[in-house]
């Protein structure tokens, strides 16, 4: 019902179970997958592996109960492109779609913190680290960077720093290639990592 309120969404196709969401994948043209962890015949995080290695250019939106960080972080690396947590705010949907519209990743604000946690024993308090950047970035490069996390689109950060939206783009996909990074998701966990806020 939520889906069906957004401008420009069409649900296609709806799926109990891994098998059934792989077969509607090859029957139907589908640009977003919204996908429940705990689907009977998903397999976990493999499961995303195979279905960004046979449609790489999908969009995944992992919705999930699960809070674990480590399981947030794993979701990530298979490529997933966003992350949302079904006790979380019924906005962040639509917040994570517009975000996959425009290459952008998109983590739940509740488990956000996960994918810049250290494992760490039960109980034990993570610590922020901040890291170096191993790729030398323009100026440019870092201003953009430092938007990522906010989950700003292509077009907002092309009118905040006064350049074209093409422009904007063509940095954010030398950032990637820099920083050999592979989706939105990706670029927002690095650039939190680094210690920009997404607050």
């Amino acid at each position: 019902m939520l889906l069906s309120t957004i401008e420009g969404i069409a649900v296609v196709g709806e799926a109990a179970d891994g098998d059934t969401v792989e077969r509607l994948l090859k029957e139907i043209k589908t640009d977003l997958l919204i996908l429940d962890l705990g689907m009977p015949g998903v397999g976990g995080f493999q499961f995303i592996r195979n279905i960004r290695s046979t449609w790489p250019s999908l969009k995944i939106l992992i919705m999930t109960a699960n809070l674990e960080p480590r399981s947030v972080r794993a979701a990530v690396d298979a490529g997933a492109d966003g992350y949302l947590t079904k006790s979380g705010n019924a906005n962040e949907l639509m917040a994570a779609i517009e975000a996959m519209r425009q290459d952008h990743g998109y983590v739940a604000e509740e488990v956000r913190f996960a994918i810049d946690q250290q494992d760490v024993p039960s109980g034990t308090p993570a610590h922020r680290t901040t890291i170096a950047s191993p790729a030398e970035l323009t100026r440019r490069e870092q201003q953009i960077l430092a938007l990522i996390p906010h989950g700003v689109s292509t077009r907002d950060i092309a009118e905040r720093l006064g350049i074209s939206p093409l422009t904007a783009r063509k940095h954010r996909e030398n950032l990637m290639r820099k920083l050999d990074l592979h989706s939105g998701a990706e670029l927002t966990a690095y650039a939190i990592r680094l210690g920009l806020s997404a607050g």
